[in-house]
Parts: C-alpha cells; sequence; structure tokens
C-alpha cells in the first residue's frame, strides 16, 4: 500500500497533476523513497534505531538534493522527483549488488 501512495505520489508530481492529493502524495514519496533505500542498508540494526536513522536520513537526502539545486540554479520539482528517485535507486541498487556479490562469494568458497 505504501509502494501504491509513493508511487502516485510520484507520478502525480512528475505530470503536475492538480489534484488535491499531489502535495500528501509527493512528499509521501519524498520520505519513503530515500527512507526504505536507507532502511535497507541498515539491515544490522534494531527496528527502532533503523527507522530512526531512515527518516534523518531521507531527509538529509531530500535537503541536499534542494540545496544542490537551488545553488546550481536548477531548482524544479520534476527535478528534485527524479534526482532524489535516482539517488534513492542507486543507494538500493548498491545494496543488492554488495549482497549479491556476499552470496557469490559464500557460494564459491564451499567448492
Amino acid at each position: 500500500m505504501a509502494v501504491a501512495v509513493a508511487g502516485v505520489g510520484a507520478v502525480l508530481a512528475l505530470t503536475d497533476a492538480g489534484s488535491s492529493l499531489r502535495g500528501p502524495f509527493t512528499l509521501f514519496f519524498l520520505l519513503a523513497a530515500p527512507g526504505a533505500a536507507i532502511g535497507v542498508a541498515l539491515r544490522g540494526l534494531d527496528p527502532f534505531a533503523r527507522t530512526v536513522v531512515s527518516v534523518a536520513g531521507a531527509i538529509a537526502v531530500d535537503l541536499l538534493v534542494a540545496q544542490g539545486m537551488l545553488a546550481v540554479h536548477r531548482w524544479s520539482v520534476r527535478g528534485g522527483i527524479v534526482a532524489v528517485t535516482a539517488i534513492s535507486s542507486l543507494v538500493l541498487l548498491l545494496v543488492v549488488a554488495r549482497r549479491l556479490r556476499k552470496r557469490m562469494g559464500k557460494i564459491r568458497s564451499s567448492r
């Protein structure tokens, strides 16, 4: 359900829809996407600590994206959504690649 709400928020922001749900759903996406990626990377922490660090990390990613876009005078809502999506996807991809590499190392060492 959360993935659907976040996805709808990103789509509403990218299409510049005039829906009254655009603001809350987009905000949810901006917190959920990087938060989920950071949460997956911090698998070893207890659930409360992982939640706190994930939310703080999501806010930090959003602020850094906004600050970077403002610094280069390229601020746009669409650009911010795309940048946050790219950063979150990259973090998630790196975590998945690291886990696959560890798994392949275990398979090779057991032979």
